[in-house]
């Protein structure tokens, strides 16, 4: 007997067989999120951070080791408190979903009924038939009750729930990425070209990182180069007005 193919038909009414639509998976952006935002503040704020540093600290006139150590603990320093701050951030967070599934948990125990229907009424007000409401909710409770109030009543999906000590490394690699350029060319950049050296490398370096992280995440990398390149350079200008106006004072 010949094998007959199985096909469906898509939205073109152009023939798709089963296999195929198997091997077809979509790649959304949504699940990057969690870590391209970590990953982006951190290098941002290492490279914007110490590079402004090391800028307002020459720009007050001291030696070459007194700018290379303030580069230095620039960079530690702030890797560990990114890493500290994005840790106790995130795990506020993770308490506060863990602390809604716990009650949501105690719910569907207690009143599965009433839960259920609540599920229903999710689905009804995003457009479904009050019947074909209550055959999703009950056939989806069946499977995983708590996981299916926790994304539809909740809000908690995979690709955004909490996860503290992913958020704190990527928040201080990252960081340490940032701030280390700044830190090299505070060490090898001769006298004569140090500060403007530093600026023109860190700027291109944020133009770079910006473009990069907006074409991650589907947005213009030519606004997102602007938009980190442009606050960049701001706050670099005033660490440096600020060195040199207390470097003269001193």
């Amino acid at each position: 007997m010949a094998r007959v193919e199985e096909v469906s038909e898509d939205a073109d009414d152009r023939p798709v067989t089963l296999r195929s639509a198997k091997r077809h998976g979509e790649r959304h952006r949504g699940d990057r999120i969690g870590w391209l935002r970590a990953a982006v503040l951190g290098a941002n704020d290492g490279l914007i951070s110490t590079s402004s540093l090391v800028v307002g600290v020459a720009s007050a006139e001291p030696s070459r080791t007194a700018v290379l150590l303030a580069a230095v603990a620039g960079l530690v320093g702030g890797a560990l408190s990114m890493a500290a701050g994005e840790y106790v951030s995130v795990s506020s967070q993770a308490d506060t979903e863990r602390a809604d599934l716990g009650r949501e948990r105690g719910e569907l125990a207690a009143s599965p009924v009433a839960e259920r229907n609540e599920l229903a009424g999710i689905y009804v007000a995003r457009g479904l038939s009050r019947d074909l409401a209550v055959q999703v909710a009950d056939q989806l409770m069946a499977k995983d009750a708590l996981g299916a109030h926790a994304r539809d009543e909740l809000g908690i999906q995979e690709t955004t729930q909490a996860r503290p000590i992913q958020a704190a490394v990527a928040s201080a690699a990252c960081f340490a990425a940032g701030a280390a350029p700044p830190v090299l060319l505070a060490a090898i950049l001769p006298d004569r070209i140090f500060t403007p050296g530093v600026i023109g490398a860190s700027l291109a370096l944020l133009f770079v990182l910006g473009g990069v992280a907006a074409r991650l995440g589907g947005a213009s990398a030519l606004r997102g180069a602007v938009r980190v390149g442009f606050w960049g350079a701001v706050a670099m200008g005033v660490t440096a007005a600020a060195g040199r106006i207390f470097g003269a004072v001193a």
